[in-house]
């Protein structure tokens, strides 16, 4: 989720929803309509212009860990191991170019998994 989240870091919205529409990531999908769902509250923020013409942008997004599911699996030997279903939290915030300053992309260090 994070390679897929810092490929449309600081990228115009219209641009990041074609990038989002082909990624072969799981992923993907997923953030495609996390971002719709964004622009879509945004519209509902400024209800006195439109989202075509304000050239929107993803100004940041951060993925964080979320609840983890535990379960055990059987082994052999009357053992168990465990699962780990991870799970993740998402923040997106969409931003209008004409409202903020220029817009650079972010180089995140941070490691994805």
């Amino acid at each position: 989720m994070r390679l897929v989240a810092d490929m449309i870091r600081g990228q115009k919205v219209s641009k990041a929803l074609g990038i989002l529409r082909y990624q072969p990531q799981a992923g993907a999908a997923l953030l495609e309509k996390l971002l719709l769902s964004a622009v879509a509250n945004w519209q509902q923020k400024n209800e006195n212009e439109r989202a075509e013409d304000a050239d929107l942008y993803v100004k940041t997004i951060f993925v964080d860990g979320g609840r983890m599911l535990k379960r055990l699996r059987p082994a052999p030997q009357g053992r168990g191991h465990r699962i780990r279903k991870r799970s993740n939290h998402v923040t997106i915030i969409v931003e209008s170019a004409a409202t903020g300053l220029t817009v650079a992309p972010e180089v995140s260090t941070e490691n994805a998994e």
